[in-house]
């Protein structure tokens, strides 16, 4: 069988692109004939896929669409003649840009209502967590189902070590760990707010740490800035790290006491299962696909009660027993998340198309 995906853009590093990749490893382990196709490519990924005007994109027996922004690929997908599945990872929601930023809040409009363009338009639509899975089903699609983001986790078990930024961030602070783009929806700011609870309640001694790309928003980015500047926060006591290699990420995840997550809007959330790769303890506010991608796992909590997340906060980085049990569990999740299963539900899905 012929199967090939469709992504908007093929970028190292992406949590969709990445996915791909998996998938299209685990499609030829099959036997199949598999392909990604992508709109931009970046130079370092033109071994990885192939231009979507390539007229061998339209010839699948399956095409896989990763549907997450609008592009021309919508139209063409819904005018394929047989085997069109839909892999939705979400549209963040456009009031979370409408202060920061037009073009992104258009897009988000836009994107939605492509999607909702494709309902009765394919043949398989799937989310990535159960969450996205309710979406489609709202919109109209029939056939619906849940099929995870395929994540290679060995990136951060197996980087290599990374010394002299080891020895930094071992000295004596405890540091507090958010990983992901920084755009309005993951709620930096509510981040910064719980680090005023932290030091006002629970201890001084801090380090909160934001790894992710930092320009794709500008004016929210500025905004944190503003924020941490006019609470008087000391230049060592954060750091925005912009977009880092595997290997320092994996250093970052090592030498965190506890991962938070402040996100309203999320369709899967892959730092979370890093996170449990890592052994690290995780804090999230319980919104949107979390307790999806979290199943019980980790220290979920609502209302974004500040004072009361801050006490949470100091119990996982300091009671050595809570830590052990979150762990614990965060280890029984993880381990739901299999090679082994992915390649079952995918011949599963295939199945469909004879």
């Amino acid at each position: 069988m012929v199967v090939n995906q469709w992504v908007p853009a093929a970028h190292r590093g992406d949590a969709i692109g990445d996915s791909a990749r998996a998938v299209r490893d685990l499609l030829r382990a099959q036997g199949h004939d598999a392909g990604i196709y992508a709109l931009h490519i970046d130079d370092d990924m033109r071994s990885e896929a192939r231009p979507f005007a390539d007229g061998a994109a339209s010839a699948g027996d399956v095409t896989i669409l990763h549907f997450a922004v609008p592009s021309p690929m919508t139209e063409a997908f819904a005018r394929l003649p047989r085997g069109r599945v839909l892999q939705y990872h979400n549209i963040t929601p456009a009031r979370f840009y409408a202060p920061y930023d037009p073009g992104i809040y258009r897009l988000a409009v836009v994107g939605r209502r492509e999607l909702a363009s494709l309902a009765g338009r394919c043949d398989l639509a799937l989310g990535d967590s159960e969450y996205n899975r309710r979406e489609l089903e709202a919109l109209g699609f029939a056939e619906t189902g849940v099929f995870p983001v395929a994540v290679d986790l060995r990136r951060i078990t197996e980087a290599p070590r990374t010394p002299a930024l080891e020895k930094w961030l071992n000295d004596g602070l405890t540091n507090f760990l958010f990983v992901g783009r920084i755009v309005p929806n993951k709620k930096i700011e509510d981040i910064i707010r719980l680090a005023e609870h932290y030091k006002r309640y629970v201890d001084a001694h801090y380090r909160f740490i934001f790894v992710g790309r930092d320009d794709g928003v500008p004016r929210y980015t500025n905004m944190l800035r503003a924020l941490i500047a006019e609470l008087g926060w000391l230049p060592d006591r954060y750091l925005f790290t912009g977009g880092v290699p595997d290997r320092e990420l994996a250093a970052y995840y090592r030498y965190s006491s506890v991962y938070i997550s402040m996100s309203e809007h999320e369709g899967f959330c892959v730092p979370l299962l890093e996170a449990m790769a890592a052994d690290l303890p995780i804090l999230a506010y319980s919104s949107t696909a979390i307790p999806d991608t979290l199943a019980g796992a980790g220290v979920q909590f609502a209302p974004k009660d500040f004072e009361r997340a801050a006490e949470l906060l100091g119990l996982l980085a300091f009671d050595d027993g809570l830590r052990a049990s979150v762990i614990d569990g965060q280890r029984r999740r993880l381990a739901q998340f299999t090679t082994a299963r992915l390649d079952d539900e995918l011949r599963r899905i295939l199945e469909r198309f004879p």
